[in-house]
């Protein structure tokens, strides 16, 4: 590969810094690096359990390769000279200021409010820098599929979410945009 098409070392070192970035400002934030627990795993499988956005993995690191699929095709659309390494960057950076956003009080405190997240208190900083990876993965995947390929991967993706824990990133989004009480009581079961 050569030209636009090629992933170059200052790609992966722009992208390394923002998410160093990252976690050096949720640390300032006073998020926790770990789970409080004390214990690190791979999954965190109950959603409403102490250890969600907590460790490596849940069951909303589905949304953040969805954030990756959405992003991929958003930056080509929007950017399209762009090389995809840089476009890499800008979605790594797109996804590091939501994460800063969703540990901030004020969305900590919408979600508890609007959402099905009752007793949510924010990612670890691990679950955090994890949720940039998990998008970083679902924008080179994004890549290497066709178009039609990415679309169908974001509804499985959605779907699958939906059926094991009631919520996605659509129902995320609409519940912290704009509340319905009927979601809201479909989700609390």
């Amino acid at each position: 590969m050569t030209g636009p098409d090629i992933f170059r070392r200052r790609h992966a070192i722009a992208a390394a810094a923002v998410v160093a970035a990252t976690g050096l400002i949720e640390w300032l934030m006073a998020r926790p690096p770990i789970c409080r627990c004390g214990r690190v795993r791979l999954w965190a499988r109950e959603v409403q359990g102490p250890e969600n956005s907590q460790q490596i993995a849940d069951w909303y690191s589905l949304s953040h390769i969805v954030h990756g699929l959405l992003f991929y095709g958003a930056l080509r659309l929007v950017l399209p000279r762009l090389a995809w390494g840089w476009r890499l960057v800008v979605a790594v950076g797109i996804e590091a200021a939501w994460e800063l956003a969703e540990n901030s009080p004020v969305i900590i405190d919408r979600y508890r409010a609007a959402t099905m997240a009752f007793g949510y208190s924010g990612d670890s900083i691990l679950n955090s820098l994890s949720d940039i990876a998990c998008m970083m993965v679902g924008f080179v995947v994004a890549r290497r599929l066709p178009a039609w390929g990415s679309v169908l991967l974001v509804v499985a993706l959605e779907l699958i979410a939906l059926a094991a824990i009631r919520d996605n990133l659509a129902l995320n989004v609409l519940m912290l945009v704009h509340p319905v009480d009927a979601v809201r009581v479909w989700q609390a079961g």
